[in-house]
């Protein structure tokens, strides 16, 4: 079976020790995902799998013939070649095994026929063949348009030379060739980071029927949720492995930190007791022994690390400006760059408190729209106006990229953050991922995502009641997005956001604007809202599949009353389902309680239907007694299941009847 396999590996960078005698096997059929703090040694110890990094102690094993392929985050550049000629090259053992056959078929045209030599060139001839019709070769020009359809590219890309690609579209282009090499082994770090929602849900897709072993880093809760079937956890330098999904694992070791901070606290305490002792009585010569010993136990007490771990913050905005009912208002707004439009005829009115997502594939105008909303880049046509006392802030990449300042990063906090969150500023550069004398870096050298990170914690501290966001979970870990989605969902203001995290997504939006074939259309309701009527359209089951701008404008009263009717659907359902998974737990708890009394009801009827049962008078009597507890606890039981039964129905009755409909 194709796999790698790390047994006792260690590796240290001075005198900091990264992975210690860690053991991990990536085989056929594995799914699983490598979580971690920052700088814990992730992509360490993907690089060593790959053979890149050579550790200090341990041994690496690969079974023979194993192709293992890696895509890292970043930082793969592609030279001049031709999207074509650079997919093509993912085939390099094809081609090696066609040249191969090729040699094989010139010796045989020179062999006798029947020969000894003849059979054993046949022979490895076709082995050969095995091997190349193993690999997808013959079906190459279907797997190349697959995927780079699948990721995004377009058919005229082909001809492109990667050069001229963007620095995502290039680690796509990384990506595409990985998947093409059809590995025993797939090593991801971070693949979502450049992907747009449509790419991610094909690679999903794929992933999903991947027969290999997959091992992936991702910050997406949602993407490593439907992809994996374990977690691998660096935590202490250490490996430990979780079975379940991701959300499963978080659940997990939220107990055993729990169960750590307790043995934690509990030995501080000891530790304090003790440590007073020996102050006390330590130069008292009636007690210098004791204190000596008391001295001794502390020197060999083994004492329990605390994990590096973001304590679970709470952040509020300041309260923003009042704003009128209606925040933002647009009609017939058009775009276009060189000739070539981008949209055309884009109406939206915005409520306040509203938190709207504007979905689109790469390049159909999602972050244009938003700079047009903003105010910071002007439409070819339409008009657009903000609301009484709207008060915007806009955040993108960009803006973040071109930040200068001299100042540290503490200080330019301080100079945004007002009078009462100053107390709480290191608090949230940790959630943010500035810890320890990553606050006294000066802004002008830090990096991309260290600004963009900052430049985002700017804007939450600014007393908006608009916010207008370009991707604002790029960037952050999922305790960091944590964070900021439970801001934002408390935020009173109205948001208008991209994001490509659909768990993100799921969790703020209360409405979708979608931007498609250069026209926009709004759907009232949360993100699964929008996922299901498109795809009932898709299938041709909710008739008209779009609509022009003056039906929008026609209809806006009505969809404006769908969506309050939505959100409060939305807040019944989520509701019920979590009573429903309450009584379904409390439901699978009592079945295996009787499952387990079942059990004993029939060892205590084995053992009653024993001869010397009958002769022991007590023996059959403690039995008898045993018997009838068992029952009535049977009984009670029993009722119990009963009842729950029928409150999981009723709920999901319930439930039936209040999610929201197509109308």
């Amino acid at each position: 079976m194709p796999l790698v396999s790390l047994s006792g590996v260690s590796l240290a960078y001075g005198e900091r020790r990264l992975l210690d005698s860690v053991n991990l096997t990536i085989a056929s059929g594995t799914r699983m995902a490598l979580v971690g703090p920052n700088g814990s040694g992730k992509t360490t110890l993907m690089r060593i799998m790959t053979g890149s990094l050579v550790p200090d102690a341990g041994t690496v094993v690969r079974e023979k013939e194993t192709l293992v392929s890696y895509v890292p985050q970043s930082g793969v550049v592609h030279g001049d070649a031709t999207l074509r000629e650079e997919t093509e090259n993912a085939f390099a053992h094809g081609h090696r095994v066609v040249g191969e056959m090729r040699a094989i078929e010139e010796r045989l045209a020179s062999t006798s026929e029947g020969s000894r030599e003849a059979e054993a060139l046949l022979w490895k001839h076709h082995g050969l063949q095995e091997k190349l019709d193993a690999t997808g070769y013959h079906g190459r020009a279907e797997m190349i348009s697959r995927v780079l359809g699948g990721l995004g590219f377009s058919k005229g890309d082909l001809e492109r030379p990667c050069s001229s690609f963007s620095a995502g579209w290039q680690m796509r282009i990384a990506l595409a060739r990985a998947i093409m090499e059809n590995p025993d082994i797939f090593l991801l770090d971070e693949p979502t980071n450049y992907l747009d929602l449509e790419a991610r849900t094909w690679l999903e897709e794929f992933l999903r029927e991947f027969p290999g072993g997959l091992l992936l880093v991702s910050h997406d809760r949602y993407f490593l949720d439907v992809s994996v079937a374990s977690v691998a956890e660096i935590y202490m330098s250490r490996v430990s492995v979780f079975q379940g999904t991701y959300t499963q694992y978080e659940q997990v070791r939220a107990g055993q930190l729990e169960a750590i901070m307790a043995r934690w606290a509990h030995q501080q305490d000891e530790i304090a007791r003790i440590e007073g002792f020996i102050r006390r009585f330590r130069y008292k010569a009636s007690k210098a022994r004791q204190a000596q010993s008391r001295i001794n136990y502390l020197e060999r007490l083994e004492r329990i690390e605390v994990p590096p771990v973001v304590k679970t913050i709470h952040f509020s905005f300041p309260p923003p400006p009042h704003s009128g009912r209606i925040v933002l208002e647009a009609t017939g707004l058009a775009k276009s760059y060189g000739g070539t439009k981008v949209f055309d005829g884009v109406g939206i009115e915005l409520s306040r408190g509203e938190k709207l997502v504007v979905v689109g594939v790469n390049g159909a105008g999602k972050s244009t729209l938003l700079r047009i909303l903003s105010g910071h880049e002007q439409p070819d046509a339409g008009e657009m106006k903000w609301g009484a006392g709207v008060v915007p802030a806009f955040y993108s990449q960009e803006n973040a990229d071109s930040w200068m300042s001299d100042r540290q990063v503490i200080e330019e906090l301080e100079t945004a953050a007002p009078t009462d969150l100053i107390p709480q500023l290191r608090t949230l550069l940790g959630a943010f991922l500035f810890r320890g004398d990553d606050i006294y870096k000066s802004v002008s050298v830090l990096s991309g995502g260290e600004k963009s990170r900052l430049s985002m914690l700017m804007l939450l501290l600014k007393p908006a009641n608009l916010l207008i966001l370009d991707e604002p979970t790029n960037h952050l870990d999922i305790a960091s997005k944590d964070v900021l989605l439970a801001s934002l969902r408390e935020f009173a203001g109205t948001v208008i956001f991209v994001s490509h995290d659909r768990a993100f997504i799921e969790g703020l939006a209360t409405a979708v604007l979608e931007v498609r074939d250069g026209a926009a259309r709004l759907f009232p309701g949360g993100y699964e809202y929008y996922l299901r009527r498109r795809a009932q359209e898709e299938a041709g089951e909710a008739g008209e599949t779009g609509q022009t701008a003056a039906e929008r404008e026609r209809d806006g009263t009505r969809e404006q009353t769908q969506a309050t009717t939505t959100q409060l659907e939305r807040a019944e359902e989520k509701k019920l389902k979590s009573a429903l998974r309450t009584v379904e737990r409390q439901e699978a708890e009592l079945l295996v309680e009787l499952e387990a009394l079942e059990k004993e009801k029939a060892e205590i009827e084995h053992a009653m239907a024993q001869p010397d049962a009958y002769a022991n008078g007590d023996r059959m009597r403690e039995l008898t007694r045993s018997h009838g507890t068992n029952q009535g606890q049977h009984v009670k039981a029993m009722k119990r299941w009963e009842e729950l039964a029928a409150q999981a129905g009723e709920l999901k009755s319930r439930l039936a009847g209040v999610r929201p409909q197509d109308r």
